[in-house]
């Protein structure tokens, strides 16, 4: 069993959370607020719950796994952890903060990964003394029904790190991919064009649902790229389109107004019960 820690209670937080307790692993994750905290505790337990209900994964390692996970507002917490996985926020400045302060509280030995959508690994390992031990960990939501994860190797991630991160995401039930650090990986700067022009025909006339059942059908995707959008918070579409757009310089990773209308109201999908598609 590893003591890993996981930065940030929200939805990828606990789903990462609930995969290393259920892999047989003791999470600590930590967040800034306690309110986050107790609301991500109740929602780990529902999550497992519905495993449970719809048999999902083994019986008694999903029973067991809420009392695996600790839940804290202190950094500190994270000293003895093996490894790490940052998944606060997708905002490059909030993100290099919390390497700043993983670099200060954990040992020398401790891989740290960032479940970034598509800021540069390079960027964040810039900011800890410990570059070599830094890389990514790009992994879709929901991270429990997840099967392949990218693994981001940046110019100094150290073999060590990287075998720790694939041995990690193998206990875990998943295949680990390695990819080179280029901004939003392969996944997200091919998928983020794909929800663009897709919000772009929907903008032209053509339903959300229309435009997911001719990805489904005609190119077997799993659900289109619209629903995927939604599965993935719309609001995250947005920010890791703009970090693409700053990054590579290319204004084809614009949000279009429909993305953009969605957001300012408050739709961000699956997780608000409206998005492209109505949920409730």
């Amino acid at each position: 069993m590893r003591s890993i820690g996981v930065v940030g209670a929200g939805t990828m937080g606990i789903g990462i959370a609930q995969c290393l307790a259920v892999a047989g692993h003791h999470a600590v994750v930590v967040d800034t607020d306690d309110a986050a905290l107790a609301r991500a505790d109740t929602a780990l337990r529902q999550a497992v719950r519905l495993a449970l209900l719809l048999g999902r994964g083994d019986r008694a390692a999903l029973t067991r796994a809420p009392e695996s996970v600790e839940w804290t507002t202190d950094i500190a917490a994270l000293h003895d952890a093996e490894f790490v996985i940052e998944c606060v926020t997708e905002e490059p400045g909030l993100k290099t903060s919390v390497f700043r302060d993983l670099d200060r509280v954990c040992g020398a030995a401790t891989a740290l990964a960032s479940c970034t959508s598509a800021i540069p690994i390079g960027r964040l390992a810039a900011a800890t003394a410990h570059p070599e031990r830094v890389l990514g960990l790009h992994i879709m939501n929901p991270a429990p029904l997840t099967g392949t994860v990218e693994v981001v190797r940046g110019a100094q991630t150290s073999a060590a790190a990287l075998d720790l991160a694939l041995a990690v995401v193998g206990e875990m039930g998943k295949d680990g991919i390695v990819v080179p650090d280029r901004p939003g990986f392969v996944i997200n700067r091919v998928l983020m064009l794909s929800i663009v022009e897709a919000a772009a025909a929907v903008a032209d006339g053509v339903s959300a649902a229309t435009v997911d059942t001719l990805f489904e059908g005609c190119l077997g995707h799993a659900t289109g790229p619209l629903r995927t959008a939604d599965l993935i918070g719309l609001d995250n579409v947005a920010d890791t389109l703009t970090v693409l757009r700053t990054e590579l310089n290319d204004d084809r990773y614009t949000a279009p107004p429909v993305l953009t209308a969605l957001v300012a109201a408050g739709q961000y999908g699956r997780k608000t019960g409206q998005g492209f598609h109505d949920y409730r």
